[in-house]
């Protein structure tokens, strides 16, 4: 078999979910080392990875504090909702930054232990879903102090939950295949998801538009797919009203996310060493 037949067979969609199939049938590779990576960051340190617990329940407080004055709202309202947009932001915007490093920083491990690709996407990931579980103590904190009515239908924030890992996923596997061919992208994606920061209703909402005389720009808003990502996660946590179009969004966004992982994975998994 020549060297162009077997890059040719290489190319397939087979193999592509067969490498997504088996990195995550070696759950305990990855989530070892997802853990040891929490361990590993935290060395020695008396508090460890509760640290980034106290460091965005630091930053949530002083925000709502400072913006519920400065846009005059109720702050039983606007703590919880500043706080879980901090939380969820974090999530996303380690699955895009981290995610377009993952494979260069696993560059030893990718060229020296034959396991599939997508280890180290799910690798990440759960990391990311153990720094998650730290900081959602600070939102069931303030939970308790300012209690909101709970109906079964909040639920869905199982779902939503489900949903957001899943984009994570493709996410970093997009991202990740892309920065390590073209390293200018890690780089331009820190300045992108710089600016959705502040384009993203996490410290300011629909209201404080209306209050500004910007209620004209809540369309424009509408096209930030991250304001989506966040609502179906928050609303339900917050015992608000849930609406169908963020769901449907982010469905069909997941579904289109997916089919580009999977193309990147059948063009490209096999060149990724060579990249690194």
């Amino acid at each position: 078999m020549t060297f162009t037949d077997a890059a040719a067979q290489s190319k397939t969609m087979t193999r592509a979910w067969r490498d997504m199939a088996e990195g995550f049938g070696k759950r305990e590779l990855w989530l070892h080392l997802g853990w040891q990576d929490i361990k590993q960051r935290y060395r020695r340190s008396v508090l460890g990875p509760f640290w980034i617990t106290i460091a965005t329940g630091t930053t949530a407080v002083a925000m709502g504090l400072l913006y519920s004055k400065l846009f005059k709202l109720p702050l039983e309202e606007h703590l919880p909702y500043v706080t879980l947009g901090l939380i969820i932001w974090n999530l996303i915007n380690a699955s895009i930054l981290e995610g377009s490093e993952v494979f260069i920083a696993n560059e030893g491990l990718i060229k020296q232990l034959p396991t599939p690709l997508s280890v180290h996407v799910y690798r990440l990931v759960w990391r990311q879903m153990i720094l998650f579980a730290h900081n959602i103590v600070i939102f069931v904190v303030i939970a308790i102090i300012y209690p909101k009515p709970w109906k079964w239908i909040d639920l869905a924030v199982i779902p939503a939950l489900g949903l957001i890992v899943l984009n994570c996923v493709w996410v970093s596997l997009c991202f990740g295949i892309l920065a390590t061919r073209y390293r200018d992208i890690g780089p331009l994606l820190a300045s992108v998801v710089q600016l959705l920061f502040f384009m993203t209703p996490i410290i300011w909402n629909e209201s404080t538009l209306q209050q500004q005389g910007a209620g004209s720009w809540a369309k424009i808003v509408e096209l930030n797919p991250l304001l989506h990502y966040l609502d179906i996660v928050r609303a339900p946590l917050l015992g608000a009203d849930q609406e169908v179009r963020h769901w449907v969004v982010v469905l069909v966004l997941t579904a289109v996310g997916w089919g580009f992982a999977a193309i990147a994975m059948r063009q490209y998994r096999a060149r990724v060493p060579y990249w690194v």
